[in-house]
């Protein structure tokens, strides 16, 4: 008896990264607040006191910026940080550090007992991976917090 052989189609997946700048050229992050103001200013102001929003930068070896990518956008009082979103671009960038930033569109800087759970969770996740969670920012028009600086992650 001959068995039929099934055919599947499959997608193909293909991984590329195209910088389109010398690593030279690149920002680098030494601090809190080198994260915070290149935050800052690729943030849309007008949705900072509007809607939650989450942002990654990438880092390679040196604390250079590979890329500045945009997580999620939420409510007023709520932000999906998805940790198999977040590191599926971290993978694709070949990413070695990871900077999380989310905003707080009611001024208040206190991270919520879920922001401090989700960054734990992000925290242990990149270990699996090693790649590193330097920090995890909630920003505000008036400033910010660092979670790094404040040792709680």
């Amino acid at each position: 008896m001959v068995q039929e052989q099934t055919t599947f189609k499959v997608a193909e997946v293909q991984v590329s990264y195209k910088p389109d700048y010398k690593v030279k050229d690149r920002p680098k992050i030494s601090s809190s607040e080198d994260a915070y103001k290149l935050f800052i200013q690729e943030w849309d102001s007008g949705k900072l006191e509007y809607l939650e929003q989450c942002k990654m930068i990438l880092l390679n070896r040196e604390n250079r910026v590979l890329g500045i990518v945009d997580i999620s956008t939420g409510g007023v009082g709520m932000i999906i940080m998805d940790p198999k979103i977040i590191f599926s671009i971290a993978l694709k960038a070949n990413t070695s550090a990871i900077l999380i930033c989310h905003n707080h569109p009611s001024g208040n800087l206190r991270p919520s007992d879920s922001d401090i759970k989700i960054t734990k969770q992000l925290k242990e996740c990149g270990k699996l991976l090693e790649i590193e969670l330097y920090d995890h920012l909630i920003i505000a028009n008036h400033g910010y917090y660092s979670f790094a600086d404040e040792c709680t992650i």
